[in-house]
Order: structure tokens, then sequence, then C-alpha cells
């Protein structure tokens, strides 16, 4: 048994979690252990199409926008790997997927605090110790270890999310997470559909419809939203993602946040304008040489869906939103760009009565994102949409989360952290010539 008492146990390996794992690793004097249950980083490998990019520009790495100093940023890594010159000559705001993927394993493989291949499955409280008690099985041989700690930081991620309506048949469906692994057995299809819409829906799409022909398939997209609409990234709508508008929105009434993300989809879900534009000319240019093999269909909310397996296809029902009409679709291939839910794991069942809760089962985080009663002891990272806003996910965001977040582990700021920085009021100003009537 491991004796050491360490100051915390982060679990999960992910983009956000690898952040903290880097601003802390040279800490003096911080006692902690990021244990990931995969055998190396990798980060959404089902969607490393090739040239594809993040919606964040490159300040946006794991550690810049805490520490522009800090051996892990992406520009030392470029230094270090020799390719600060090539991506100077590009002039290229934005990193390609495989690139930041690239760079988030980079630093992963630096830093002496992380554990590869440790798969936590169960965490109690020791009330005596005063301490809580995490366990797990570890390495290929799955051998079991224990170890205890102060406070927890959880960064599990989330999980790919599908239609209710899918038929729970035990049938596989296909989510944009898994794209690159099963493409090739995509594209022996005669037809494809994606459903959904966002940047994820969009880069499959762009990457099917470019090799369409050589394959012989027809290709539709149908999308519950209005429009397929652009990303929203006037300098005034990026003040959004900002510890001012995370104030704003935490103080917010839990109905009306609720409301507000709703109708915030086009600052997180929308689709790169280049990208739009990328589809629209190859397809222009498709048409220019014959009828086109493909449909954009929008205003359709999914109704139904179901495998056939003795037509080998997907027998699909949608609702027209506009003329409330419903429709069947077949298609041999499908592929859900619905997005991702919370992720809850089980292994947090033993603790469940320290953490706080909402009416709908979700963590009920505190302004300084922990979710245990005594606000101090159990912090997680990327499942505080409901709570803290759009800014929840946004990578942008992470190092002042994690500043936050280690500031509250360890009881020193040791990053600055930004009190205020837009230019904007998101709240009415305290001022002699604002008067509530």
């Amino acid at each position: 048994m491991n004796k050491n008492i360490y100051d915390f146990v982060a679990i999960g390996l992910g983009p956000f979690n690898l952040s903290l794992a880097c601003l802390a690793e040279p800490i003096a004097g911080v006692n902690a252990v990021f244990l990931e249950r995969n055998a190396e980083f990798n980060w959404h490998p089902g969607m490393l199409i090739d040239n594809t990019t993040l919606q964040n520009p490159f300040l946006a790495d794991l550690v810049s926008l805490a520490d522009p100093k800090s051996y892990f940023s992406f520009l030392n890594y470029c230094k270090e790997e020799g390719k600060i010159y090539s991506y100077y000559f590009r002039e290229s705001f934005y990193l390609t997927r495989a690139e930041y993927n690239a760079y988030c394993r980079w630093a992963a493989a630096r830093l002496s605090k992380a554990r590869f291949e440790y798969d936590v499955r169960e965490i109690v409280h020791d009330a005596e110790a005063g301490c809580y008690v995490v366990t797990g099985v570890q390495g290929p041989q799955r051998e079991p270890f224990i170890m205890r700690c102060r406070k927890l930081v959880l960064g599990v991620g989330s999980k790919p999310m599908f239609p209710q309506c899918c038929a729970p048949d035990g049938h596989r469906y296909m989510h944009t997470a898994d794209y690159i692994t099963r493409k090739a057995e995509l594209q022996k299809k005669r037809s494809i559909t994606i459903v959904g819409s966002g940047q994820s829906a969009a880069e499959v799409y762009h990457d099917l419809l470019k090799e369409a022909d050589a394959h012989d398939y027809s290709l539709t997209w149908i999308t519950r939203s209005s429009r397929f609409f652009q990303m929203e990234t006037t300098k005034l709508t990026l003040e959004m993602f900002s510890p001012d508008y995370i104030d704003y929105f935490y103080n917010l009434d839990d109905c009306k946040k609720e409301r507000i993300v709703r109708a915030q989809d086009s600052l997180y879900k929308g689709v790169n304008a280049s990208l739009i534009n990328q589809i629209y000319d190859l397809l222009d240019d498709r048409r220019k040489q014959g009828p086109l093999r493909t449909h954009l269909i929008t205003n359709c909310e999914l109704q139904g869906c179901r495998y056939d397996a003795d037509k080998a296809c997907y027998e699909i029902e949608f609702r027209q939103l506009d003329n409330e009409a419903r429709y069947a679709h077949r298609s041999e291939g499908l592929v859900f760009a619905t997005g991702y839910r919370e992720n809850i794991p089980s292994f947090v069942d033993g603790i469940r009565h320290r953490l706080r809760w909402d009416e709908q089962g979700r963590y009920r985080l505190a302004r300084n994102y922990a979710a245990d009663f005594n606000g101090n002891e159990i912090f997680v990272q990327n499942a505080g949409q409901h709570t803290h806003g759009m800014t929840n996910q946004d990578l942008g965001m992470s190092c002042y989360r994690n500043s936050y977040i280690l500031r509250e582990l360890t009881g020193v700021e040791h990053y600055k952290i930004e009190r205020r920085v837009a230019i904007q009021d998101f709240t009415i100003p305290s001022t002699a010539d604002f008067v509530l009537l």
C-alpha cells in the first residue's frame, strides 16, 4: 500500500487536466499525481482529419495564457522540435488538430507527475485519516494500486451523445468521434448521411465530399438548425469568453442559464467561415461538372432511427420544423455529429454523498469549480456549462480555470488570475449614472 498522502490526485489526462499538470509541474512542494487510464495521450483521434484546425488561436495552448514563459508553451515546443521558423513562415494563427495533438503528446511525455495506464475503479473517503482513497488497476498486467490524497480533480472528459430516438437494439451507431477509425468502412456504402451541425459535422461532410467521386457514394447532410451557421468570432463577442462573463453568468438564476446557453449556439457550435466557404466552392465546382449527388437540408428534427439488418441500411424519420411535415429517409451509412454529454464516472459512487448535485443529476459547481459540500476538496473540469456557461469547454479558458483551481488546491496564487479583461460591462455598472428603479 502506498502510505504517501498526496496533496491532490487528478483523474483523467485530457487537455484540461494536462494543462493543470503542466502548470503544476514547476511549482516546488506540490505533491500530486495525474492518472490516465489510456496508455498514452491521444486527443479525439477519430477526428484527426487532414488539415482540420482548432477554432482557438495557438495562444490557447496548455500554459501560455497563464504563464507565457512556461517550458510547456506551444512556441517552446516548436523551438525544441525545430519547427519554430516553419511555423513563422506559415503565418498561421490556428493549429491543425494533428499538430495540437502532437504538441500535447510532447508535453505529456515530459511530465514527472503523469501516470498512464492507471484505471481508477473506486474512490472512498477515509474520515479518520481525513483523506480520499483512490483504488484501481494499472499497467498491462492490471495490477491493483491504492493512493491517498487530500483533494481530487476530476477531468474524465465527455461521452459521445446520440439522439434519444436511436433504437436500443444493440446496433452500434457511428459518431463523429469514431470517424477516422471507421472511415474506410463507411466509404464502401452507396449512400451516407450526416445528422447534426457544427464544426465536426462540417469537417466530416467536407472530407467525405472531397472523395465522393472516387468511391461513388451519394452524400446527405441534415441538421435541426435553421441554417448552416458560422462561428461568431467578432471581438466584442469573444469577450464573452472571459472571467467577467463567467462572474455574470454564474450569478444568474438556473432557469435563465439554461435558456441563455441554448440561445448561444453560434458562439460555440458554429462552423469556421473558411470551412463553410470551402464546402460551397467545392460544391459549386462539382455542379459545373454535372448533377450534384449531395443534399444539404436544414430545419429537420430527427424523430426516429433504426438499422434494418435485412436491407443493410438505416431507416430515418424527420420532421420538417417549418411546415411540420414528416419524412422518411433511407441511407446505407449514417454518422451522428450530435455532440457530447457530461461523463459522470461510476468511480464517484463511493463519494457521491460528498458531492453537490442539481435536479438533473449534474455536478453543482461552486464558483471555484469545486463540487463537494465543503467547497474546496473535489474540483471538476469541463462539466460546468450549466453553472459557468459556454466558457466551460473552451480551450482558451483552460489556463484561467486551472490557475483558479491551483490556487484553491495550494492556497497560493501561483499564476496571476485575471479579474477583468473585457471592455464591455456584462452587469450594470455600480455608479451614480445608473440607478435601479
